[in-house]
């Protein structure tokens, strides 16, 4: 008996109209990536687990998808470790390889090996699939598409300026309504100061992080269970719940902190980010979120995470400043700041509200009949004249009936269908039927061109 084919869960195959639809996302996306200044790299689809192990906090690491060493794996295992069961000393002995999390941390490890090639500031864009063993959901998958654009060699907070303008301009180019919630990580590590728990900054920021999906009583009881005193989670539920306008909060949040150095430099990070954006056309809305806390260990300053305001899902874009991510590589004090955009969320959204042009499906705009031979040999130089100029085209391979092959056509979403039989190869002419219209011309070649390009 056969066996009954299919896919891991948490992945998908694509259709042809998908992938049309995809990559008219990729293209709007690296059209504005471009249009900035940045230049496109790819890095490979595994990293060496070293490289990978320990840049994404505890509950980052355990999503890491392993891969087992070439041959006999468990070589280099003596039964007594086996028999302990103890599976992290163990991945450590049988993989040394692991697919790819995110690309931020790759493109550190590619920055600090090509340092030399370099060009400081480095503006880069990379788009390719990562893969976190997470459990599958909507929105949510183990294998997903990250379109990312960094700048690294510089402090400059005009480089969080023109993330933003970035993340405007792709959001109004494909039609989505978005809300860009952004925050600090010194704000949140003066925070902790403040409430007398600096040393449990990423056990705070981990927790908080996960308020939209837990609600607040679950994130001060996981508060609870990583350590943090009682008395500190009460002095936090008023810093969580802020209200106001921007300005409003940075005025309430400094007086809160107004004793922890590192506080007062986020806040001050925060004025001037917005004081740039005063200046500008912004579409997307720009809140400033005291909760947004972004799990990443690696981020240092800002830090943002954009929302459709019209679908119910998980974060579509997300980034932030980290300052010495190349440092665990050797390369010290080499900042940078960079944003992330889902596209597989992406396309849910634009998939929910319709928002794909009709165009965006790339099937051939026109189709030949195939008649027999002699008719097969007078259409394939105009199919290639049209094919010069840029014009999907197409001929049917075989001289079936041609109720198939217009059904082939119509179910391909062909607009324009060719036919080219005695009286129409006599003459030096096609006859282009408009399949939508039902409307039939006879056409010379180049009177087919002029007018298929004008569709």
């Amino acid at each position: 008996m056969a066996q009954k084919p299919s896919i891991p869960k948490g992945t998908r195959d694509f259709s042809p109209n998908e992938m049309a639809r995809r990559n008219y996302i990729f293209d709007t996306v690296k059209r504005v990536f471009q249009i900035y200044g940045f230049q496109q790299i790819e890095t490979p689809a595994m990293e060496n687990l070293s490289t990978l192990m320990g840049k994404y906090g505890e509950e980052g690491d355990k999503l890491l998808f392993k891969i087992l060493n070439s041959g006999d794996y468990l070589s280099g295992v003596d039964s007594g470790e086996l028999v302990q069961q103890n599976s992290s000393k163990l991945t450590t002995k049988i993989s040394e390889k692991g697919l790819r999390y995110d690309l931020t941390v790759p493109f550190a490890r590619y920055v600090v090996q090509n340092q030399n090639d370099i060009v400081f500031p480095f503006r880069r864009f990379q788009i390719q699939p990562v893969w976190r063993a997470d459990r599958p959901q909507k929105g949510r998958y183990r294998e997903f598409y990250q379109c990312d654009v960094d700048i690294i060699g510089s402090d400059s907070l005009l480089n969080e300026v023109e993330l933003i303008q970035i993340v405007d301009q792709i959001y109004c180019n494909l039609g989505l309504r978005v809300v860009v919630k952004i925050n600090n990580r010194k704000i949140l590590a003066g925070i902790a100061e403040t409430i007398g728990e600096a040393d449990r900054i990423i056990d705070i920021t981990v927790a908080i992080d996960k308020l939209d999906k837990i609600g607040i009583e679950k994130v001060n009881e996981e508060l609870l269970q990583r350590g943090v005193a009682s008395e500190a989670i009460h002095k936090l539920q008023p810093i969580i719940n802020l209200s106001g306008d921007n300005v409003e909060k940075l005025n309430q949040i400094e007086t809160v902190i107004a004793n922890s150095a590192i506080g007062v430099k986020g806040i001050a990070e925060m004025r001037l980010i917005f004081d740039y954006l005063a200046s500008m056309k912004i579409e997307a809305e720009v809140e400033l979120d005291l909760t947004l806390a972004r799990g990443l260990n690696y981020y240092t300053g800002a830090i943002f995470e954009v929302k459709s305001k019209d679908v119910e899902i998980g974060s579509i874009t997300g980034g932030g400043r980290y300052d010495d991510l190349t440092g665990i590589f050797g390369l010290s004090g080499v900042s940078g700041v960079g944003i992330s955009f889902g596209a597989d969320r992406i396309y849910d959204v634009m998939s929910q509200l319709d928002l794909f042009p009709k165009d965006a499906v790339s099937a051939s705009r026109v189709m030949f009949v195939n008649f027999g031979d002699k008719e097969e040999k007078y259409c394939l130089p105009i199919l290639a004249t049209l094919r010069k100029e840029g014009i999907s085209s197409e001929i049917y391979p075989d001289s079936d009936k041609m109720k198939k092959q217009m059904n082939y056509a119509n179910r391909k979403g062909i607009k324009f269908v060719a036919l080219a039989g005695e009286s129409e190869i006599e003459k030096g002419m096609i006859n282009l039927k408009n399949m939508e219209s039902g409307e039939q011309v006879l056409v010379a070649t180049d009177e087919m061109v002029v007018l298929l390009k004008g569709y």
